[in-house]
């Protein structure tokens, strides 16, 4: 094996969980389930995650309208905290994020002033967290959509499909 090989072979490692220390993350405890629900169920290899939110570890959430009541970016943060809370609830069902193999879909859905169009931006959020925890392996299809109301009157709730091995 070359130098180069070798090289390229080591900046490859996939470990997700310290790509979660090295961001300065620490996943909280699992959002419960706020009505007749589970967290995620598996099938397979394929584990479909309910929808969360950007619940914050004391409890509140981010909560408003996109172009009302919060900027592009506020909407940017609270997704990409719905995507730590999405990593807890992985983190719980699986014992070790190594096991995902693939993330295969989101669905993000972006509580919108109905004149709001950058959900996308909003939900970058997600998606960027996820590719920066799981490399190549986080790169997924995806749906960013407004909706009139969202539970509570969160901000975001964003839904997702893993792959995984045992």
């Amino acid at each position: 094996m070359s130098f180069a090989d070798e090289t390229t072979m080591a900046t490859d490692i996939y470990d997700p969980e310290a790509r979660l220390e090295d961001l300065n993350i620490t996943l909280p405890k699992p959002p419960e389930p706020v009505a007749n629900y589970v967290n995620g169920v598996r099938t397979g290899n394929l584990i479909f995650l309910a929808g969360k939110g950007p619940k914050r570890a004391d409890g509140t959430e981010l909560r408003g309208k996109l172009g009302a009541d919060l900027t592009i970016e506020e909407g940017y943060e609270g997704a990409r905290l719905t995507a730590i809370n999405q990593l807890a609830v992985l983190k719980e069902m699986l014992g070790d994020l190594d096991k995902v193999t693939q993330v295969v879909k989101v669905l993000g859905m972006v509580n919108s002033d109905p004149s709001f169009v950058d959900q996308p931006a909003v939900i970058n959020g997600f998606s960027d967290l996820i590719v920066e925890v799981f490399g190549d392996r986080g790169r997924h299809a995806r749906a960013a959509v407004g909706m009139a109301s969202l539970p509570r009157g969160q901000a975001v709730e964003i839904e997702m499909i893993v792959e995984v091995r045992d």
